[in-house]
């Protein structure tokens, strides 16, 4: 019991598996009421979130190495070991996950009428899936995990989503698989040749942080191998040109699908960039680091673009988040300490800020059984409360100071124009173009005329729909105001890698930009400027 409260990862990991058998009783013995396994998935999903918190109190801020690692031998003649770690890219991801679960399956209280129960299985196994997929440190079990993260979304799509489900379940199915395919070729040649280097097999991914792969151009096994990892995580951020699966899966899935893929399943792809391509491949993201920063800055301005052309509410949020995860990805490429850190930082704000606004979604179509913006207008004066939680969620997603968004956004801008002030500049037009469209699509739909009889009989949020909601509000205010706690962490994470990966490229920025990064003493960062 003592690990629990000091943060037992694996624990963390594999709780939410018990809830799959407790589930499966509660429906045997109480047939007649669904009511109880409800109840059993909420408590499992809120006791994960409990049990995950140590993991934060107990982190080692200053400390840039994994914690609370686990490694057990598991197919000892192959290398491949049982091990789990995260550090202060990773800590986050997974807090977000037990974060936003509970109040997904609180937000499907009412909304899911058939298959309840496998439902609320697939719920759960997600959850594991996602949480050892950012806990991972062994290849082979990363990949495990990461494949099984496929399985119960593309059910959950297929089974209980909209009309057009079957096709954006395979849809979305198809791209992930392929992607999966071209990283499973990239693992097993890592695989090699550590053999061939070190004549010891492993699949331990610290481990293959140690190789130094051959790069002379893209077509070096370097180069070859960056890109089979970085086209199986840019489909999965998604990135653009390989987005178009997105929009389809969020607009045919579920309110907790949507949920659950905007606010976790996505940072899995980000995920990715941070903990393989960069440190694995350098030379290949220092070559491509223009390219990559341009894709990334046609998703930012492509998504906005999109989004404000859209009439339908959902899929103009799936939209925004081909914008804002391509000022996630923008913050990556820049590869100093504050891009980096601003697009971590703006992962979570991306998964607590898009969740919000799904699930203001799924609570307007439930009463109206449309998603249409033209279909609204005037409802703030029926729904005042609904009112004031879908601004806020408004203002977190586009960067207002004080909610979380502006931290982000700002940390990202910054990195940018140390390195290149057009970057920084493009990158901003999209910040600016996200107002709009967020602002528009809801002037549209809470002010103006409520000459609609339905929109008249509407009903404001329940307390079950406001306490799904105000958590995440809390969260919104909390990371805007006080960034400190989450910045401390992530931070000797961040430095650790640039300063072994990429110290030659921060000196020549440094030196073009006219700023030094100096570490304080309390990891808080400062920055002076120097003639």
């Amino acid at each position: 019991m003592e690990s629990l409260f000091s943060g037992d990862l694996t624990f963390v990991t594999f709780f939410p598996l018990l809830g799959v058998p407790l589930i499966i009783a509660l429906s045997i013995l109480y047939r007649e009421s669904e009511e109880s396994i409800k109840i059993g998935a909420l408590i499992v999903a809120i006791v994960e979130f409990l049990v995950s918190i140590p993991l934060y109190i107990n982190f080692k801020t200053g400390f840039a190495g994994m914690q609370f690692e686990v490694e057990t031998p598991w197919i000892q003649s192959l290398g491949i070991s049982y091990h789990l770690g995260i550090d202060g890219i990773s800590l986050f991801l997974v807090l977000l996950t037990t974060f936003i679960m509970p109040l997904t399956i609180l937000s499907s209280w009412h909304s899911i009428h058939k298959g309840l129960r496998e439902f609320l299985i697939l719920m759960l196994i997600l959850e594991t899936a996602l949480i050892g997929t950012f806990a991972a440190l062994d290849m082979i079990l990363f990949f495990i995990f990461w494949e099984a993260v496929l399985i119960p979304m593309y059910f959950i799509i297929g089974i209980w989503g909209a009309e057009r489900r079957i096709y954006a379940a395979i849809k979305f199915f198809i791209y992930t698989a392929f992607g999966s395919a071209l990283m499973l070729v990239g693992i097993l040649y890592l695989y090699f040749y550590h053999i061939d280097h070190f004549g010891t097999p492993t699949m331990n991914i610290l481990d293959f942080y140690k190789l130094s792969i051959p790069y002379f151009g893209i077509t070096s096994p370097q180069g070859l191998l960056f890109l089979a990892f970085s086209i199986a995580f840019a489909i999965k951020v998604p990135m653009f040109p390989l987005h178009t699966w997105l929009p389809d899966a969020h607009v045919e899935a579920p309110t907790a699908g949507s949920v659950i893929l905007a606010g976790v399943l996505l940072k899995m792809g980000t995920y990715g960039f941070l903990r393989f391509s960069l440190p694995l491949f350098p030379e290949a993201t220092l070559d491509l680091l223009p390219i990559l920063s341009v894709i990334a800055i046609i998703g930012i301005i492509y998504g906005a673009m999109v989004a404000f052309a859209q009439d339908d509410l959902k899929k103009l949020v799936a939209y925004s988040s081909v914008s804002h995860l391509g000022l996630v990805m923008l913050g990556i490429f820049v590869l100093n300490i504050q891009g980096i850190e601003g697009g971590i930082y703006q992962m979570l704000n991306h998964g607590l800020s898009t969740g919000a606004l799904f699930l203001i979604v799924g609570m307007i179509y439930d009463r109206r059984h449309t998603k249409l913006i033209a279909e609204f207008g005037g409802i703030s004066k029926v729904m005042p409360i609904f009112a004031a939680f879908f601004m806020i969620s408004t203002l977190s997603s586009i960067g207002l100071p004080i909610l979380n968004g502006f931290v982000g956004e700002f940390l990202v801008l910054l990195g940018a124009f140390r390195l290149n002030y057009i970057y920084s500049a493009l990158g901003a037009t999209g910040m600016i173009l996200s107002a709009v469209y967020m602002l528009w699509a809801y002037q549209r739909v809470m002010f103006g005329p409520l000459d609609k009889p339905e929109n008249k009989a509407l009903k404001d949020l329940s307390l079950r729909e406001i306490m799904v909601l105000l958590p995440i509000a809390i969260m919104f205010f909390v990371m805007g105001i006080y960034p400190k706690p989450f910045l401390s962490r992530m931070e000797p994470t961040v430095r650790e890698l640039l300063k072994t990966k990429f110290e030659e490229h921060i000196a020549l920025v440094d030196r073009d930009s006219g700023f030094v990064i100096r570490p304080h003493p309390s990891s808080a960062k400062r920055i002076t400027s120097h003639e």
